[in-house]
């Protein structure tokens, strides 16, 4: 459910006037989909929500400065919560900074047919199953479309370093789905 320029208007207007009503809309709009974002981003169900509620009050401090004509409101909005999570996720992550050959990106292939065989839900379990810093660049990376170098401002790390968390994650869930025997998830964090 898309929301018109005028709704748009009205809800903004509403959070940049304090109005409780305009917030619990806003909030409640978008609640599943950050809600899904944030628990890509991190372990638990509870840093999700954490960071969900964390972001969207920087959303609604930040209200004023969201400017329409820049873009959609709700482009705007997963952007912060998006870096709201990887905050959250920084503090726990461990980066390998093994060098990396951009020659070897054609061995983490996964074959359509593979990947038609799961559900998005057991797929999103399988990518949780990563390890934190490769599930995160492999999120920023696949999934929300960041390339290298924005990744690597983002979680100041190198573009290399980047390179190989997104190689070593395909790598890691090719081999786990490739498998046979496959059901839904791994039985152990090994598998992948």
């Amino acid at each position: 459910m898309d929301l018109s320029k005028k709704q748009v208007t009205k809800l903004v207007e509403g959070c940049i006037g304090n109005e409780r009503a305009a917030q619990e809309s806003l909030y409640r709009h978008f609640y599943a989909q950050m809600l899904r974002i944030c628990y890509r981003y991190l372990k638990t169900k509870d840093l999700a929500q954490e960071a969900l509620n964390e972001g969207f009050l920087k959303i609604f401090q930040n209200i004023k400065t969201y400017d329409a004509q820049k873009g959609d409101l709700g482009a705007w909005v997963c952007t912060i919560i998006i870096r709201t999570a990887i905050d959250f996720s920084r503090k726990e992550l461990k980066f390998n900074t093994e060098a990396y050959d951009d020659q070897d990106s054609d061995d983490f292939f996964i074959e359509p047919t593979v990947l038609s065989k799961l559900y998005a839900e057991d797929l999103l379990k399988t990518i949780q199953q990563l390890p934190d810093a490769t599930r995160v660049i492999f999120n920023l990376s696949v999934i929300d479309g960041y390339t290298h170098k924005e990744i690597g401002e983002q979680l100041n790390i190198t573009e290399g370093t980047s390179r190989w968390h997104l190689a070593d994650g395909k790598k890691k869930l090719r081999a786990w789905l490739a498998s046979p025997g496959n059901s839904s998830q791994p039985t152990d964090n090994t598998a992948i």
